[in-house]
């Protein structure tokens, strides 16, 4: 008789098993990192979906800036992307620092993926955030080198 090389155990006899299971299960997707919040609400830009990149602003900021505004503020960006394609790239992640009137502000830079070879990009595409942990998008701007 061939002897049996594992053995079968019970669901009930599972140590632990039944917990990790639980955690996977109960397992969050993690939030969006800065970058990918900041690329999602350029690429939607650069589509003309400003309603859904108008969603990704700080409450502040739409409480301050209504849609129509917003749009007449981002129709230079989409310009630039209908020019130079709608593909980017990250280029750049940092800090700019404020002063006495101004606080710190984080912030995303991108570049237009047809212009990777070219450095500096000519044209930077910016995101600014309040702060490290943000998640709302607090200002934008098209920068030219």
């Amino acid at each position: 008789m061939p002897r049996l090389l594992f053995r079968i155990v019970p669901p009930g006899q599972w140590p632990g098993w039944g917990m990790v299971l639980g955690l996977l299960l109960g397992a969050q997707p993690a939030a969006p990192t800065q970058p990918q919040v900041a690329r999602r609400f350029l690429l939607e830009i650069l589509r003309a979906d400003y309603p859904a990149a108008y969603r990704r602003l700080a409450p502040e900021v739409r409480a301050a800036v209504p849609l129509p505004t917003f749009e007449a503020a981002a129709r230079p960006l989409w310009q630039q992307g209908q020019a130079r394609g709608p593909a980017i790239e990250l280029y750049q992640i940092g800090t700019r620092l404020g002063g006495a009137r101004r606080p710190n502000q984080w912030f995303c830079r991108f570049a237009f993926a047809g212009d990777s070879a070219r450095r500096p990009p000519p044209v930077l595409l910016e995101v600014l955030f309040r702060d490290t942990t943000a998640r709302a998008v607090l200002g934008f701007g098209l920068r030219r080198r």
